[in-house]
């Protein structure tokens, strides 16, 4: 029997109020070329007999039964299942766009050189521009292009883990998922990253991402600003920074010196801040001066292999500071990441 082109990797956790509707929008693809691996990760409500129903008549549909492991160890055991050439990621409350399988699958085929690509989401099934998880959403929304995801992968988690797609192999070859003490999608896409892979996003909305309370990103503290903070630290220390001999941040308020904090615990050289508040100008941090940021371009050229870190959590802050840095002609990803 010939292998599906798509593994979709589902693992579930007490969702039988919302898994017949997820399960519905599965079944209405385009594509119907899949295989869905359900991890049931111990449920203690109707999930179990739930699967079962629906596998009783639909053979594309292959369950697990776990005791409760955790999101981590359900994903690395359905991976190990998945025929599939890729792997589309879903969770048991959302919805799938009825051509989203078709329409990734077309996109991965004629883009070989990606290695993951995702799509515009909807949050449901509320929508108001006051909260922070639609700002989430529409920050997003708005990183289409792999230049984008390359340049805020060290802001925030740049894909909606559920809306993507992956080729299997990479994933395998990569180490599937790991458990850091921090989110394992981001996690991930911080790998991907680290090892030169591509990542970008179609320009469509293929899946409606559900908010509600009891969100895992609400929940669990993987999910914590700090442990967001330790990831990129990680990752950055990997990387970016090992070819650095200075390091100056923008911003020396409540990001700047939880930044700084991890930054100093893994013995990266920080040499100074910057900040617009005169209160804090003249002043120090963490031991290091803290200077007017229009004395960044003459402080920054006195050294040897700088890098600069931007930590100012605000989304129009940070897109001034982008505008401000560029006109005085420092490139994005080279002399500047954006880490918040």
């Amino acid at each position: 029997m010939n292998s599906p082109i798509v593994s979709i990797l589902m693992p579930i956790y007490n969702e039988a109020n919302t898994l017949i509707q997820t399960i519905n929008s599965i079944q209405l693809q385009s594509l119907t070329d899949f295989e869905v691996i359900a991890i049931n990760d111990g449920s203690e409500d109707n999930t179990q007999t739930i699967l079962k129903q629906f596998s009783s008549t639909d053979k594309r549909i292959k369950i697990s039964d776990l005791p409760r492991v955790g999101i981590i160890k359900a994903l690395n055991h359905g991976l190990k299942q998945c025929k599939g050439k890729y792997i589309a990621r879903m969770d048991a409350d959302d919805l799938m766009h009825p051509k989203r399988l078709e329409i990734q699958v077309n996109h991965m085929q004629s883009n070989p050189d990606i290695s993951v690509t995702s799509s515009l989401v909807e949050s449901f099934p509320n929508k108001s521009s006051n909260t922070g998880f639609q700002r989430y959403v529409d920050w997003l929304n708005s990183l289409i292009t792999d230049d984008l995801i390359t340049n805020n992968i060290f802001v925030e988690s740049p894909l909606p883990h559920p809306s993507t797609m992956l080729r299997t192999k990479e994933l395998i070859q990569l180490g599937g998922y790991k458990d850091n003490g921090w989110a394992e999608d981001y996690d991930l896409w911080l790998r991907y990253f680290s090892n030169g892979k591509r990542m970008d996003k179609i320009p469509y909305t293929l899946l409606s991402w559900r908010d509600h309370p009891t969100r895992t990103s609400r929940t669990d503290s993987r999910y914590s600003v700090e442990n967001f903070i330790r990831a990129k630290v990680y990752y950055l220390s990997k990387q970016i920074l090992t070819s650095r001999d200075h390091i100056l941040i923008w911003g020396a308020g409540q990001m700047g010196k939880r930044i700084s904090k991890h930054l100093l615990r893994n013995d990266m050289p920080i040499n100074c801040f910057f900040d617009i508040n005169p209160h804090k100008i003249g002043k120090t941090l963490r031991n290091k001066p803290i200077y007017n940021v229009n004395d960044l371009p003459k402080t920054f050229i006195k050294y040897k292999h700088p890098i600069l870190l931007v930590a100012v959590a605000s989304n129009n802050a940070r897109s001034l500071i982008r505008r401000q840095l560029n006109t005085w002609g420092f490139t994005e990803s080279i002399d500047y990441w954006c880490v918040a």
